[in-house]
């Protein structure tokens, strides 16, 4: 079953990113605060997958009223090739179509092998035409990988 994320999910949901190897988690951004603030910005199109009575699977999901972005897509590895990450792809796609927006990207880290082929095996195109820069607003937001 996938449903709304809401505040009310986020210690299983840390709980989970946790368990992820190679996934990358920030200090103030995935903070309990900084989560709630994405999920009252973004109301109705982020997503919890819920099997055997827990959260299994999760996405952060936005938009800036333009384009959609997808955000610490993961499935539990006991739970994977199940549907429930399509399942929940979908659910946020469906979302994002109801607030009339009409493009969706995401970052995945190149060395995640196992996330790359989920996306091009579920129809998504890699971009090779642009590049990615970031710029550091505050550097206590500090990034760090799950090993």
């Amino acid at each position: 079953m996938v449903r709304i994320m809401t505040a009310a999910d986020y210690d299983q949901v840390y709980a989970l990113w946790k368990t992820i190897k190679g996934f990358a988690m920030r200090s103030l951004d995935d903070s309990r605060e900084g989560v709630e603030r994405f999920l009252k910005r973004n109301p109705q199109t982020s997503v919890v997958a819920i099997e055997d009575g827990k959260i299994v699977g999760a996405i952060l999901c936005g938009h800036d009223g333009r384009r959609g972005c997808l955000y610490h897509v993961c499935v539990e590895p006991g739970y994977r090739r199940r549907g429930i990450g399509k399942a929940m792809v979908v659910f946020c796609m469906n979302a994002l179509r109801k607030e009339q927006i009409n493009k969706v990207s995401l970052i995945a880290f190149a060395q995640n092998d196992i996330g790359n082929a989920f996306w091009h095996h579920v129809g998504w195109m890699q971009r090779e035409d642009l590049n990615y820069y970031d710029f550091v607003l505050n550097s206590e937001n500090i990034e760090a990988f799950n090993k």
